[in-house]
């Protein structure tokens, strides 16, 4: 069931909240200039340290011994990752021999969502109605529900075990003769589950407890309840698994066990540490299963290159964002007529885009002319381009919004009674 909220923000407040977001605007669209610059050189100097590190890799013949030669030599090699280190999660007594042992917790809770509608009214003042609505679902930790919004669910949240998600990594894993390092120990992946052999005292303990909470927050006879459950990888407190209700927590362990892997790092005595390139950028990497050189290295650029466009997606939207934000408090100072402040509206951010992109553009090509002057200039061009269309194009397009503006129909007016 929704619950709702409306609000009336007056002209006054929105005005000066738009003046204010000048700043924030400003600092947004500065930090995305920033981040286009930075993420250009990143990606240049990176593909120039993969190319340096792929020159210079060596594949180790062996991992059944070390080849004092090699030392310092940044080196490929393939073989299995294994451990004899025993973990342990001391709390519910869960143990096994493998590289990895995770503990994940979740917890049956209602979540409150939230979805807001604006308005604009005329004389510049804004009527928020925001909708709460609220669902039940698994979720990493408990929700506070005395801070929801609709009173009906206010307190309604409670959790019948409180434990926290914990991870647990082997502190010696060998690849042949060698020992990895823990960032590389940290990379190796393959999650399976733990089959549980819990203490048979631990479960009859955990029974007492949830049904003492659950006798707490209902009331009547609860010790016949079995709600403790424990099926393979899974710990179940609740009444029936298949059928969760608020409260009811579930948690899973899953194990990593040794496994085949591909690494490509600078040899140091019997473990491996980072190369570092020319440029100072650094390079080690460890990749599940058996791929060569090539493919790792590939599958480098191909990260690199990845990053490269989300981060300039990213950037762009800060900078035009940011403008926006610069802007915006001239469509706000003209909201005492909503109509006419949308189409100023539609102007400004038809301008901020533009604007936004040849700038981002300008910026990327700048910071390639360090690098590579043809793209640079390339880019260059076409951010002249989208200013051209913009000076010349534009505003034709907001001449013919605001004919259409005067074309709408004005509202008829009555003649005086005699």
């Amino acid at each position: 069931m929704a619950y709702t909220e409306k609000t009336t923000v007056g002209y006054g407040s929105r005005v000066g909240n738009s003046f204010r977001a000048i700043g924030s605007g400003f600092m947004l669209f500065l930090a995305g200039t920033a981040l286009l610059w930075w993420n250009e050189g990143r990606v240049v100097k990176t593909d120039k340290m993969l190319n340096e590190a792929e020159a210079k890799t060596e594949e180790l013949t062996t991992i059944d011994r070390v080849d004092p030669s090699m030392d310092g030599v940044l080196v490929y090699a393939n073989g299995l990752a294994t451990t004899q280190d025993s973990l342990q999660d001391s709390q519910f007594g869960v143990g096994a021999t493998a590289i990895h042992l995770k503990r994940q917790v979740e917890y049956y809770q209602y979540i409150e969502e939230k979805h807001q509608e604006k308005k604009d009214k005329f004389g510049g003042k804004e009527e928020i109605t925001t909708t709460y609505t609220y669902k039940e679902g698994w979720t990493n930790t408990p929700v506070q529900s005395g801070e929801f919004h609709d009173p009906a669910y206010q307190g309604k949240n409670f959790v019948l075990n409180n434990t926290e998600s914990q991870a647990w990594q082997a502190e010696k894993v060998t690849f042949g003769a060698f020992e990895l390092n823990q960032n590389q120990v940290a990379n190796i992946r393959g999650d399976v589950p733990v089959e549980l052999q819990l203490d048979s005292a631990k479960v009859d303990a955990w029974q007492k407890g949830v049904r003492q909470t659950l006798r707490a927050k209902f009331g009547g006879n609860t010790d016949s309840i079995k709600a403790v459950h424990v099926n393979q990888n899974t710990l179940y407190f609740g009444i029936n698994p298949s059928s969760p209700n608020i409260g009811d927590v579930r948690i899973t362990w899953t194990k990593v066990l040794p496994a085949k892997v591909s690494i490509i790092a600078k040899q140091k005595g019997n473990t491996f540490t980072n190369f570092k390139a020319k440029n100072g950028k650094t390079f080690s990497t460890l990749v599940m299963g058996v791929k060569d050189a090539d493919e790792i290295y590939e599958g480098a650029h191909d990260s690199n290159h990845m990053w490269m466009w989300i981060l300039r997606i990213v950037g762009i939207m800060m900078v035009i964002a940011g403008l926006k934000g610069i802007f915006g408090f001239l469509e706000t100072i003209l909201k005492v007529v909503p109509f006419i402040a949308n189409i100023f509206g539609f102007g400004v951010g038809v301008i901020c885009t533009v604007v936004g992109v040849a700038w981002s553009l300008i910026i990327i090509a700048l910071a390639w002319l360090f690098y590579r002057p043809l793209i640079g200039i390339l880019l260059l061009v076409l951010a002249g381009f989208l200013i051209w269309v913009f000076a010349f194009k534009g505003k034709d397009r907001l001449k013919e919004l605001a004919a259409r503006a005067k074309q709408q129909p004005q509202p008829a007016v009555q003649p005086n009674e005699q």
